[in-house]
């Protein structure tokens, strides 16, 4: 794991120096804090990078959920409370994974996931023509 730290140093700078921006616009489209951004970047690096396996992997928050996040926090009725339900998400997947619940998905025919996947696109490209 260390074999190569001399090497990595520097390269871990430049990711920073690329991401810190990065994190921040993030967190400032979602409507969350600055801060989230950071500790997002954080967890991203850290985190991840220990537990991917990969020898190369940059990870950190994700541009195309900000919509959502700020759609969320809104709804929810501010940042707090949006906190509250990722964490009972979180809680939620880890109880579903220690009762191996993913097995529910091998009875869910496979043409009706790419039906689900193909109407998604659909409304996805209908939502980008003006309406007259």
């Amino acid at each position: 794991m260390f074999k190569h730290i001399k090497s990595d140093i520097p390269s871990s700078i430049v990711v920073f120096f690329v991401a810190l921006p990065l994190c921040l616009g993030i967190a400032l489209a979602s409507g969350a804090p600055l801060f989230s951004g950071l500790i997002a970047g954080i967890i991203g690096g850290v985190v991840v990078g220990g537990l991917s396996g990969s020898k190369i992997g940059v990870s950190g928050p994700a541009a195309g959920l900000a919509a959502i996040v700020l759609t969320a926090i809104g709804t929810l009725g501010g940042y707090q409370n949006f906190l509250v339900a990722v964490v009972l998400g979180g809680i939620i997947q880890i109880i579903f994974g220690v009762l191996k619940a993913g097995v529910i998905g091998y009875y869910f025919p496979s043409s009706v996931i790419k039906g689900m996947l193909t109407g998604i696109g659909i409304i996805i490209i209908l939502k980008q023509i003006p309406h007259f």
